[in-house]
């Protein structure tokens, strides 16, 4: 890397300065203090996944009904709109 590079870079970011303390052996080291932040968007999004962590993929109001149904012998399915839905399906997978 050029030297010239790097002076661009450093004025880019604004370089910081280390400071320099003496460790146990004598030896010196440059110390650096690590932060994070967090946007709101970010928060907000944390809060949106705790609350959906809760709530049950599955609708069980709807299940409940076509169980009855189902075993009482009453689900009937429309071999047309089964047809329309399943050529749909594969319609909007192949393109």
């Amino acid at each position: 890397m050029r030297i010239g590079t790097y002076n661009m870079v450093n004025q880019i970011y604004g370089a910081k300065s280390t400071k320099k303390s003496n460790a146990a052996g004598g030896t010196n080291y440059a110390s650096f203090k690590d932060e994070v932040s967090f946007s709101s968007l970010g928060k907000d999004m944390q809060v949106a996944k705790n609350a959906l962590a809760g709530v049950s993929d599955v609708r069980e109001s709807k299940i409940s009904d076509l169980k009855a149904k189902v075993s009482s012998g009453t689900y009937n399915v429309s071999p047309e709109a089964f047809a329309d839905k399943l050529m749909s399906a594969y319609k909007a997978q192949s393109i």
